[in-house]
């Protein structure tokens, strides 16, 4: 472990870190244990960036630790040679307190070390930080963003020239070059106002924005047989999907879009719902009280970066239930491979892509389709970084990704969770069967009387600190030495361990349990969050019986889990 006192008093007393950072070490002197998190550790860059909460010191967000983040990006840039410095880098940022200071800062650094930039005008969902590396044919690309994190997180994501998040050999090179860098005085720069004089640096033009979005609209299946009256409630959680997201919807010619007022506008403090992640059914409460009054048949949620939405639809009582990433990924599949099976236009060789974590109704749909299941380890990197395998070898053609973490990627033009192109589909698929006299909870039921009654559940525990990721660590040592052989009738037919890798996955600490019924759970420390998360899936004859072995399994895994100090 560093001497986190030494590295404080290093900081508190060197005249190179500005005022306000000098103010906010001074606040903490009393602080022992908040002095030991700040600095035990530096913030380390993966292949999700950087990511942790705001404030001075080595283990937090600051403009410092980016400059040093940003440093080694140019670095690892100019390693791949004149070319790649000539290309660039792409950059967008979110609604969060630093973000837009932060992406100046990288432009200010990418010009000191004579890259070029090109940055959006404002804030943008992640998407389109993902386009715009692609269609300006940049090197690489930086989205400062904390996703749904809570208001006191930021984070720093780096993409590579396809467009999609870096893998590990490109996050191992700008890893290595951050810790090279002894002294934040080694960091050269720029000002960025000077940077876009001199026009090393340069705002993204508005056509690119255009461009995008025609590509959003060019992904529509059907648009003269669906209900365009439909009624739907977005909201934005605050974040930056409001513009686009209702701008597209309008040029599809949706009438009835009510955004929910209290969130439509940035917030860094996301003030009305505290933990901005659509995937927890409580941030849905402002959308669910629209709905009621203006009778809304579904309602959707982007989160901040706008690049995961969430559903909740309309049930016969008129209430809204809340159907998560596996309920809402099985849905898309069952629409844009039907669809595109029924006007026989899917490629040749088409393909799903699903993380190992992520449910397998949606597999069984692909396999009735002609349609071939892909899987990757957690996290959407993994995901397009088929896509881009594709691009090469012209072996198989991508159709739809996604992951039970409410992240989907429909079309090719994007190289990340696209919730802008996925919200639009959401739509456009309530409003088809709308015009069919089907709520999409009608067509959920269908899916499971032809295919079986699949369900899932996902158990966090969140263990914040040293002690926390220690104890996190011991519970996947325990799961992984004394793995659990019986639970009630259910017996463990084989155990993956990708910790070492496992086939062509790469190296990643989680364990996958497959039982004899065909369910199965995983467990993992979560990449971004101090969480280890269960997933559990199984399958019944019945809702009731798919329900009863949830709850047995998350009991024994539960127990399990709690008798780890």
């Amino acid at each position: 472990m560093i001497d986190y006192k030494k590295v404080y008093e290093e900081w508190l007393n060197n005249d190179f870190f500005d005022e306000n950072t000098k103010k906010d070490l001074v606040s903490i002197k009393d602080d022992e244990e908040e002095i030991k998190d700040r600095f035990y550790k530096v913030l380390e860059f993966g292949t999700a960036g950087l990511r942790g909460k705001l404030g001075a010191g080595t283990n937090r967000m600051n403009k410092y630790m980016v400059s040093k983040a940003a440093q080694a990006l140019a670095n690892t840039i100019i390693d791949h040679g004149k070319e790649a410095i000539e290309r660039g880098v792409a950059l967008s940022y979110d609604v969060r307190y630093g973000s837009k200071e932060f992406a100046e800062l990288t432009c200010s650094i990418m010009a000191g070390n004579g890259i070029k930039s090109y940055i959006y005008k404002g804030i943008r969902p992640t998407p389109m930080c993902s386009y715009a590396i692609r269609k300006l044919n940049c090197i690489a690309g930086v989205m400062v963003t904390a996703s749904h994190n809570p208001q006191a997180y930021n984070g720093y994501k780096a993409y590579w020239k396809e467009g999609s998040q870096i893998l590990d050999d490109i996050a191992n090179q700008i890893s290595d070059h951050m810790q090279k860098i002894k002294k934040f005085e080694e960091v050269k720069q720029i000002p960025f106002e000077e940077a876009l004089k001199s026009g090393i640096a340069k705002y993204i033009d508005d056509s690119v924005d255009e461009d995008y979005k025609n590509e959003v609209l060019n992904l529509t299946i059907n648009d003269n047989n669906i209900d365009k009256d439909i009624k739907v409630v977005y909201t934005p959680l605050n974040g930056v999907g409001n513009l686009p997201v209702r701008e597209v919807l309008k040029r599809r010619g949706f009438k009835n879009i009510f955004v929910v007022k209290e969130q439509e506008f940035p917030d860094p403090e996301f003030t009305t719902v505290g933990y901005p992640n659509p995937e927890v059914p409580k941030a849905f409460l402002y959308s669910e009280k629209l709905g009621k009054e203006v009778d809304a048949d579904i309602l959707i949620a982007t989160d901040p970066d706008c690049d995961r939405v969430a559903l909740e639809v309309k049930d016969k009582n008129g209430e809204y239930v809340f159907l998560n990433g596996n309920r809402i990924g099985a849905l898309l599949s069952y629409y844009i491979f039907s669809q595109r099976h029924a006007f026989n236009n899917l490629p040749e060789n088409p393909v799903l892509v699903k993380s190992i974590v992520t449910g397998d109704l949606s597999k069984t749909i692909a396999k009735k389709y002609g349609i071939e299941t892909v899987e990757t380890l957690t996290g959407f990197k993994n995901i397009c970084g088929k896509t881009n395998e594709y691009d090469v070898t012209k072996e198989k053609n991508y159709v739809f990704g996604y992951e039970e973490s409410i992240g989907f990627c429909y079309g090719t033009f994007v190289r990340d969770k696209d919730a802008v192109g996925a919200s639009m589909m959401v739509v456009e698929m309530a409003a088809y069967y709308k015009k069919q006299g089907k709520s999409l909870l009608d067509v959920l039921n269908d899916i499971y009387e032809e295919f079986g009654y699949y369900n899932e559940r996902q158990v966090s525990l969140e263990l914040e600190g040293i002690e926390g990721q220690q104890r996190i660590g011991r519970m996947m040592e325990d799961f992984r030495n004394n793995p659990i052989k019986e639970i009630g009738e259910i017996s463990l037919e084989k155990i993956i361990d990708f910790k070492e890798g496992y086939l062509d996955f790469p190296k990643q600490n989680c364990l996958k349990y497959y039982l004899n019924d065909g369910s199965w759970y995983a467990l993992r420390p979560s990449g971004t969050e101090p969480k280890i998360k269960l997933y559990i899936y199984t399958i019944g004859k019945t809702e009731k019986e798919s329900i009863a072995k949830l709850d047995l399994i998350e009991k024994v895994c539960r127990e399990k889990m709690n008798n780890v100090k």
